[in-house]
């Protein structure tokens, strides 16, 4: 059995609040493709989704980035077609909130996996170097295959998203995918 987790695909990340901006704009196409994919197979999806409390002096994002993905906003909408899939398919595809990086930390979603016998976790999103890679991190960490999807993954710097890839293959065991075929 395996999952694909969306992770913090909202208009805040792609062209609002705290943007990657064209690159992720250009993985639109392909993150649709892949949950419109899952969704026909019957796979677990879930989109893991930022969300932050104005002004919150508790959490350490508030002094390191500005404000995003904003509690009630529609800068947490999913982006584009995303939402719309979402829209058509909320049945078969789990929204979790969550407020910190790694979509696993304070969350329920290493229950909800072990619930469904969930082995392998095929992460797609952004950022590549923050949020995908402090997944990965923790899906490592939980004894799970990790898939990325190099063509569904994106961040604001081309070298942090090189050096995340290459970490999650060589550090993590990773499967590096593009098309669904692998990235030697």
């Amino acid at each position: 059995m395996k999952a694909l987790i969306v992770i913090d695909y909202t208009v805040d990340f792609v062209v609002g609040k705290l943007p990657c901006g064209d690159p992720a704009i250009a993985i639109e196409d392909r993150l649709a493709e892949l949950v419109k994919q899952f969704v026909d197979q019957g796979d677990d999806i879930v989109m893991a989704v930022d969300v932050h409390d104005e002004n919150d002096p508790y959490h350490p994002e508030t002094k390191m980035f500005p404000p995003h993905n904003i509690r009630g906003t529609s800068g947490r909408d999913l982006y584009g077609k995303l939402m719309d899939i979402y829209n058509r398919n909320q049945d078969k595809i789990y929204w979790m909130d969550k407020t910190r990086y790694s979509s696993f930390c304070g969350t329920d979603l290493d229950q909800r996996l072990r619930a469904r016998q969930i082995k392998e976790v095929h992460l797609v999103g952004v950022c590549t170097d923050i949020c995908v890679l402090h997944t990965a991190i923790e899906a490592y960490n939980l004894g799970y295959n990790v898939v990325i999807h190099e063509d569904a993954v994106a961040t604001f710097n081309g070298q942090a998203h090189d050096f995340a890839l290459a970490h999650m293959k060589n550090t993590l065991g990773a499967s590096i995918v593009r098309g669904g075929e692998a990235v030697e």
